[in-house]
C-alpha cells in the first residue's frame, strides 16, 4: 500500500514537473476553448500585433521583437501595420549594428509599400548606411557585397532609383562616382559624374562633379593603357573649371592639377621627339622638341629639348 502511495506522489511530481516545462509554450485560451502556442499565436488586428512587436522593441527584446514584426507581416501582409512592421526590422538590424541586412530591410518597405510615410526617412537612412560603408565600415552580412565591391555603390545606386528627383538623388549620385573613383573604375566613375551634370544640372553638386570628371580624365592619363588624349582631355576640362569658376576652392588643386598634367604632356612629346631621334627621324624630332619649348617654357623638358636640338645639329 505505501508503495502504491509513493508511486503515485512519484507521479504526481513528475507530472508538475513536466506541466512546468510546458507552460511556457502552450496557454489555454478559455475564449477559443483550445491550448494555442503563444510562439506562434498572432492577435486578433494588425494593430494589436503591431503594439505588442512595438512594446518588445522598446524594451530591447529584439529577437522576440523581430519575430513578432515577422509575424505581423505574415498574417496581416496588406495592412498598414505591416508597412511599419517592415521598417522596424530594418531598425533593428541597424540598432544591432548589421547595417547591410538593415538597408535590405528598409529597402522592402520601399518595394513592397512604396507608398507608406516612412520613405522619406528610409531614404535617408539608406544614405547614411552607404555613407558608413564608403568611411570603411565592413558589412556583417554573409554575401552583403558583389564581387568584393564596396556595398555603398548598391546602396547609393538604390537611392537614386528609389527616388531619381528626390531631396537625395544628386548628392547620392556624386558619392556614387566618388567610390567608383576610389575603386579605380575611372570611366565607370566618370559616367556616374557625367550624370550629376546631366541630371540635376541646378544641382549644388555640379561643380563639384565636373571637378571630378577632370580628375578621373587625369587618373586616366596616369594608367598603363591611356592614350596621349586623356591627358589633353583632362587639361582642358580641368582649365575649363578654373575659367568658369575663378573663386572656388577647388579651383586651387584644379590648378595644380593642370600644371602637372602640363608636364606630362611636355614629358610624352619629349619621349615622342627622342623616338623619332632614335629612328634618325631629325625632322620629326625636332618639331616635337620645338613644340615642348613653345609651350611648356618653364618644364624642365623645355631644357632638355633645347639640348637635344643642339645635339642634332652637331650630328647633321
Amino acid at each position: 500500500m505505501k508503495r502504491r502511495i509513493l508511486i503515485f506522489i512519484f507521479m504526481l511530481i513528475f507530472l508538475g514537473l513536466s506541466l512546468e516545462r510546458v507552460y511556457p509554450y502552450w496557454i489555454w485560451t478559455p475564449k477559443t476553448g483550445k491550448w494555442v502556442n503563444p510562439k506562434t499565436t498572432v492577435r486578433p488586428s494588425p494593430k494589436e500585433q503591431f503594439d505588442f512587436a512595438k512594446s518588445l522593441f522598446d524594451i530591447k527584446s529584439y529577437e522576440e521583437a523581430k519575430r513578432e514584426f515577422k509575424k505581423n507581416l505574415r498574417a496581416y501582409p496588406k495592412s498598414a501595420e505591416a508597412a511599419d512592421s517592415q521598417y522596424y526590422l530594418g531598425l533593428i538590424e541597424e540598432t544591432q549594428g548589421d547595417l547591410y541586412k538593415a538597408y535590405q530591410e528598409y529597402q522592402k518597405v520601399i518595394d513592397k509599400y512604396p507608398f507608406s510615410e516612412r520613405i522619406a526617412e528610409i531614404n535617408e537612412r539608406e544614405y547614411k548606411i552607404a555613407e558608413a560603408f564608403m568611411s570603411g565600415a565592413k558589412p556583417k552580412t554573409l554575401g552583403a557585397t558583389l564581387s568584393g565591391e564596396n556595398p555603398s555603390l548598391e546602396i547609393f545606386t538604390k537611392i537614386v532609383e528609389n527616388a531619381p528627383y528626390g531631396p537625395l538623388a544628386a548628392k547620392a549620385q556624386y558619392k556614387l562616382g566618388l567610390v567608383l573613383k576610389g575603386l579605380r573604375l575611372y570611366y565607370e566613375a566618370e559616367e556616374a559624374f557625367s550624370k550629376v551634370v546631366t541630371n540635376y544640372p541646378e544641382s549644388e553638386w555640379v561643380q563639384a562633379a565636373k571637378f571630378q570628371i577632370a580628375s578621373t580624365r587625369a587618373k586616366l592619363s596616369k594608367s598603363p593603357d591611356y592614350d596621349q588624349g586623356a591627358t589633353k582631355e583632362a587639361k582642358e576640362k580641368f582649365e575649363e573649371f578654373v575659367k568658369n569658376n575663378p573663386d572656388l576652392k577647388l579651383s586651387e588643386e584644379a590648378e595644380k592639377n593642370i600644371q602637372e598634367l602640363k608636364e606630362k604632356e611636355a614629358q610624352t612629346n619629349y619621349n615622342i621627339a627622342r623616338f623619332y631621334e632614335k629612328q634618325k627621324d631629325y625632322q620629326a624630332a625636332r618639331i616635337y622638341y620645338n613644340d615642348i619649348m613653345d609651350n611648356h617654357p618653364a618644364s624642365i623638358w623645355a631644357a632638355r629639348s633645347l639640348e637635344r636640338i643642339k645635339i642634332m645639329e652637331k650630328v647633321k
